[in-house]
């Protein structure tokens, strides 16, 4: 019964919020701080409806060193309400072209500033990931990344795509990661807490320097450090 009453909160909370979120992008159209405020919008109220404990340490992000990718997994859809509120300023994300069509969701996910991108498309692709490139340098604006491409479901790190790590080193700003404990597999809605969960990032590695043949080491760098980060999250989870 919890749970059914939880889904039908959050089924009116995301319409809600959608709208909220439209207005606040036709107020201010692409403006890059936008995707701040409505994960925002998104994840407070998520957070009471659900009553997830998150706890999150992200110095690192929050002090990140001017522009950067942020890069983080990605466990399921609820990542939306679960990450929102560790979003920093002037941070847009990429996501897939088809989101532009979820009804009050798609449209503000465009009027956010994020970027969209056509997967079938290689070259629409590898345009909107020149445009990112152009973002990173010139307009004081981050980009958030889900190196996966897709949701792991809570069943470990899934192998990164070259897509961030070409930006990063394109325009020569650090990589910030974020990881987030696995909260998909442990999560019980129908419970009054639902869980805890941990965020952190980590400091920003720099990628000045680095060219195209760099891209191997440094996804597998990011790769092992973020597996563990999220591995020792976990035990402290289970210790506690």
């Amino acid at each position: 019964m919890l749970y059914l009453l939880r889904m039908l909160l959050m089924s009116l909370h995301f319409m809600l919020a959608g709208v909220l979120g439209v207005l606040v992008g036709i107020c201010r159209p692409f403006n890059p701080d936008n995707s701040r405020l409505c994960a925002r919008l998104y994840a407070l109220p998520a957070m009471w409806i659900l009553r997830l404990n998150v706890k999150a340490d992200v110095d690192s992000l929050r002090n990140k060193p001017g522009t950067c990718v942020v890069i983080a997994n990605h466990q399921s859809n609820y990542d939306l309400f679960v990450v929102g509120n560790v979003v920093p300023y002037r941070t847009v994300c990429i996501a897939k072209k088809s989101l532009k069509w979820v009804p009050l969701f798609g449209q503000l996910f465009w009027l956010a500033g994020n970027v969209l991108i056509d997967r079938g498309n290689a070259h629409k692709a590898r345009r909107a990931m020149l445009t990112t490139t152009q973002t990173l340098q010139h307009k004081d604006t981050s980009i958030w990344v889900f190196p996966e491409g897709t949701r792991n479901l809570g069943n470990g790190l899934l192998p990164f795509k070259k897509g961030a790590f070409h930006m990063a080193i394109a325009a020569g700003v650090p990589i910030v990661q974020v990881c987030v404990s696995n909260y998909v597999t442990h999560m019980r809605l129908n419970r009054w807490n639902s869980g805890d969960v941990l965020i952190r990032s980590l400091p920003p590695i720099p990628t000045t320097g680095m060219t195209v043949d760099d891209i191997p080491a440094l996804m597998q760098a990011c790769y092992a450090q973020m597996d563990e980060c999220i591995a020792r999250m976990d035990r402290e989870l289970r210790a506690a």
